[in-house]
């Protein structure tokens, strides 16, 4: 399949669209009324000119809701009043020679510089293959708590941020399938300090680091998870089978594949591009980057990991990037 068809139909469409609406603006006849050869230039400013490919430049990147070619050349002419607003506001600021200050300068260079890299970021991933229907059902087959067997979990949990002198206990208190009630209590006798809640989770939403352990779990089943010096008691109260069929994930497995290769492909270049460059830190920022290099390290160091929850929103040992694209990818399936 051509790589560059995983562009949306609807941006397809517009972009046809576009191309008939530039056709109609310039080719209606080889020579305009009174012998003027026809021109690309849908309107002057004083001296500038705004071109009919700036207005289907802008017109690619606006959602329509309807793409007649009526509505397209409606809203071209929408896009036209505005682009003729922008060029009135710009020859204002280049008169009083705005784009000369230190903060305009600063900020068309930034600009410069992150469109020039996203140019190169699209460039690049251009060439990434798209997912094969091999590798959808591999990718369904390897993962049956989030599919075949995915389950609505109804989650209490206790989290201790400081759980060293009670550690031991909690596992052992687990083990035997304590109710999340007793050891709450134990814990108050302790004087130990904790948080709780419930939730109702399903698979996609739990971290893909902690899903297999919670699909392991039968109702009623607890699990201690340790992180740092801080640990959570988990306790699935119940659960529900709603599984998701191989033709109803297909989609999200798919863009989530498609996403997790950019991703692979983008951060091998940057790895390659710091390899091939020097890059040397200067004043207080050398000082910071030398643990990071001391470590191998590409950037600073990560923050110290929170103890993991699933009822919290905090879930710190996951696959963060992972866990948002499969989320995203089965958000229509629920």
């Amino acid at each position: 399949m051509n790589q560059r068809q995983s562009t949306s139909l609807r941006p397809l469409r517009l972009t046809a669209l576009a191309a008939l609406l530039t056709l109609s603006l310039a080719a209606c006849s080889g020579k305009e009324e009174g012998g003027k050869d026809a021109t690309q230039v849908a309107a002057k400013v004083g001296d500038s000119e705004i071109s009919v490919h700036q207005i289907n430049q802008v017109l690619g990147q606006t959602p329509l809701k309807d793409t007649s070619k009526e509505a397209v050349q409606a809203a071209s002419r929408q896009i036209l009043e505005r682009l003729i607003d922008q060029q009135l506001a710009v020859d204002a600021a280049t008169e009083e020679k705005l784009h000369r200050s230190p903060e305009v300068v600063s900020a068309l260079e930034a600009a410069r510089r992150e469109v020039l890299a996203r140019a190169y970021v699209q460039k690049l991933t251009a060439g990434v293959a798209k997912p094969t229907q091999e590798d959808i059902k591999a990718y369904y087959k390897d993962h049956p708590a989030l599919f075949a067997e995915r389950r609505i979990y109804n989650i209490q949990e206790i989290r201790v941020p400081e759980a060293g002198a009670v550690l031991a206990d909690l596992r052992s208190m687990t083990e035997q399938g304590k109710p999340i009630e007793e050891v709450a209590n134990y814990l108050r006798s302790k004087g130990v300090k904790f948080g709780g809640g419930s939730a109702t989770r399903s698979a996609e939403q739990v971290p893909l680091e902690l899903l297999p352990r919670l699909h392991a779990l039968k109702d009623g089943q607890s699990m201690v998870i340790e992180s740092g010096g801080g640990a959570t008691v988990l306790r699935l109260a119940g659960s529900q089978q709603v599984p998701v069929s191989e033709e109803q994930a297909t989609p999200g497995i798919a863009q989530f594949l498609f996403n997790r290769r950019n991703t692979e492909a983008i951060s091998a270049e940057v790895k390659r591009l710091r390899e091939a460059s020097k890059i040397t830190y200067m004043g207080e920022f050398e000082r910071a980057a030398a643990p990071a290099a001391a470590t191998g390290a590409t950037s600073a160091a990560p923050a110290p990991a929170a103890t993991p929850s699933v009822t919290s929103g905090t879930e710190s040992t996951a696959t963060t990037p992972e866990q948002a694209a499969i989320e995203r990818g089965l958000q229509g399936l629920k």
